[in-house]
């Protein structure tokens, strides 16, 4: 099982090979009976749940990719991992995670 780190290094542990950067990532589209609700809630302020939700299980699923890619790879752990998050289109957003894919 492939480990993630978001330092560089890892306690303990000594990296001997950098074998290169592993990138998982999502496209997720809002939906109708989710924009009604959070529409709603954006009259009283406060944070949006619907969207909140969405947006964790996108991170997941990023992560999941970026994992099973780094172990494609033959790594042991992913570090320096990062997020990112991009518009693609109304509606739509692209979460990423990256890191370099790294053997003990």
């Amino acid at each position: 099982m492939v480990a993630w780190y978001t330092t560089e290094s890892v306690a303990g542990k000594q990296i001997s090979k950098h074998l290169g950067v592993a990138t998982g990532s999502t496209i997720r589209a809002r939906n109708i009976g989710r924009d009604i609700v959070a529409g709603l809630r954006t009259l009283v302020g406060g944070e949006v749940p619907e969207y909140t939700e969405m947006m964790a299980h996108a991170r997941n699923q990023a992560i999941e990719r970026m994992l099973q890619k780094a172990d494609d790879m033959g790594a042991d752990a992913v570090v320096a991992v990062r997020f990112s998050t991009a518009m693609i289109m109304q509606g739509t957003a692209e979460v990423m995670a990256f890191g370099t894919a790294v053997k003990f």
